[in-house]
């Protein structure tokens, strides 16, 4: 053909093309007429030989491209060179030394392998006439990891699983460059400090606020500014006030009166729970008699066969809810019972029948449960005044958050009466919606006052851990930096160790995060 077509890499000369059963073959040849010596960088012009080179390339035409490459050895004219003959390097978009591959097919092959992984990137190349194996494109993939060439300045870090609540890892984030920069085989506070020390340019560390990274940012990179993730405050104070709730059960209990329990007044699901709590109280006795007599919380496992964290509940007042309220499909649709039940409609599947049309998709048991509870209630000489059952720590935390006209009037009963009782809770549960506000206005200069107002009520534990964490805390209300964006990467993380069915090594899975990002 004589001349350089546009179908071949940059830096081959065209000398023909041939179509053969499946495969276009090109002969070709280097367009350059002089090569430089690998080892010491002279150019020569001084051809020793030639030989026959075959790259694999890009398909055409619903056809696989291979290329025949006329290559040439030379001398080096360099006398005191330790090489004397070489082998002419192509232009690094033609091919790599000792390649069978073009870089631009090389690059797809990468991408693939990213993509996809081992076996289904395998059978997608082949759909798209490139022949490379499973291997292979791990191969790749593995040869092109490498860490970003620029120095972090702000960067996220957090904890990803190997296996849930048994191995852990550290992803770290770029969050100027939004991408994944390291992965970390451990969680461990030396690891997480050796990392930081070797890179003096970081400026920002954003984390959550576990005791191990607040203690490798520390002393890894002392200078820094260290950035309270601002998703986990506003869960860690809901879940101070969850641990509110909890604590102030026993009151809650004798405010709602569920001391005593007529067992004619509760429903069929109702009576097996109260077996069930009858059975638990046992145990519990057994467990607080022991915690008594000053028995350490590992012999009592040993000696009950129960589970550590069940002991360790039981001795905190934990574990006394008779009835344990769950989130119910009927939830939502309480509202619209109550104003059925009011208007005169006390037909179970009446009241089924209304629910499905505003969307319920439960069965007519749950709202028959539902009508012989309330019936239950209504012949109950307390039930008009007070309610029998409690629910429980969750669910009363849950109901207190709730906007008033979204609890049905039975909920709405209760939470007057535990409010009255325990004004506490109603102080912790302004506290928090407090400091909920406070992070998303990031008004920094509300914590002081905040610290101040919950340190003597029930959320002073949780103010003491912001007051340790204050630095932190006050840079996530005044930095535009947060955990989130690495939150958002430890998902891809997630999304790609799964896509390698826990067969892939850890190189493996950073060297497809690396590589993608």
């Amino acid at each position: 053909m004589g001349r350089d077509l546009s179908l071949a890499p940059c830096g081959l000369f065209i000398e023909s093309a041939e179509a053969e059963t499946g495969v276009l073959v090109i002969l070709a040849r280097p367009s350059s007429g002089t090569a430089d010596c690998p080892l010491c960088g002279s150019p020569s012009t001084r051809v020793h030989s030639t030989y026959q080179r075959s790259l694999a390339d890009l398909p055409s035409h619903g056809r696989a491209v291979r290329i025949k490459l006329s290559t040439r050895r030379f001398r080096c004219v360099l006398a005191t060179c330790g090489r004397r003959i070489f082998t002419e390097r192509l232009a690094a978009t033609a091919g790599r030394p000792f390649a069978r591959r073009t870089a631009r097919l090389e690059g797809i092959v990468h991408h693939l392998g990213l993509a996809l992984g081992g076996r289904p990137g395998q059978s997608f190349a082949r759909r798209l006439l490139l022949p490379v194996s499973k291997d292979t494109l791990l191969r790749v993939v593995r040869r092109h990891s490498a860490l970003p060439a620029t120095a972090p300045r702000v960067v996220g870090i957090d904890d990803w699983a190997f296996k849930r609540g048994h191995r852990y890892g550290t992803i770290i984030c770029d969050l100027e460059q939004r991408r994944i920069i390291d992965l970390l085989p451990d969680r461990e506070a030396a690891t997480v400090t050796a990392w930081l020390a070797a890179r003096p340019s970081i400026g920002m560390i954003a984390r959550d606020r576990g005791v191990g990274y607040i203690q490798a940012a520390t002393d890894g990179r002392p200078k820094a500014i260290q950035v309270a993730d601002r998703w986990h405050l506003m869960e860690n104070a809901s879940a101070a006030f969850l641990t509110a709730v909890q604590q102030s059960m026993q009151g809650v209990r004798a405010a709602v009166g569920s001391d005593v329990v007529d067992p004619a007044a509760l429903s069929c699901a109702e009576l097996r729970q109260h077996s069930g709590w009858l059975r638990r109280e046992e145990e519990n006795t057994a467990i607080l008699a022991l915690a008594k007599q000053g028995v350490a919380l590992k012999e009592i496992v040993r000696l009950t066969g129960k589970s550590r964290g069940l002991v360790r509940q039981v001795v905190r007042g934990g574990r006394k809810d008779i009835f344990r309220s769950r989130l119910s499909s009927l939830d939502p649709f309480l509202k619209q019972l109550d104003e059925d039940w009011v208007t005169g409609c006390r037909n179970g599947a009446a009241l089924w029948r209304r629910a499905k049309l505003a969307g319920f998709a439960g069965g007519l048991r749950v709202i028959a449960e539902w009508v012989t509870r309330r019936r239950n209630d209504e012949r109950t000489a307390t039930g008009a005044a007070r309610p029998r059952k409690v629910p429980s720590a969750r669910a009363i935390a849950r109901m207190m958050t709730t906007e008033r006209g979204l609890l049905s009037k039975t909920v709405t009963r209760t939470m007057a009466i535990i409010e009255g009782a325990i004004p506490a809770l109603v102080v912790a549960r302004d506290l928090m919606d407090r400091f909920h506000s406070m992070i998303k206005r990031r008004a920094g200069a509300d914590l002081e006052p905040w610290i101040t107002d919950a340190t003597p009520g029930l959320l002073g534990s949780f103010a003491k851990g912001i007051v340790q964490d204050r630095a932190a805390v006050h840079a996530a209300l005044t930095q535009p930096w947060s955990n989130g964006q690495t939150e958002g990467q430890n998902t891809k993380l997630k999304l790609v160790k799964r896509q390698m069915y826990g067969r892939a090594n850890f190189d493996l899975l950073r060297a497809r995060l690396l590589g993608a990002t």
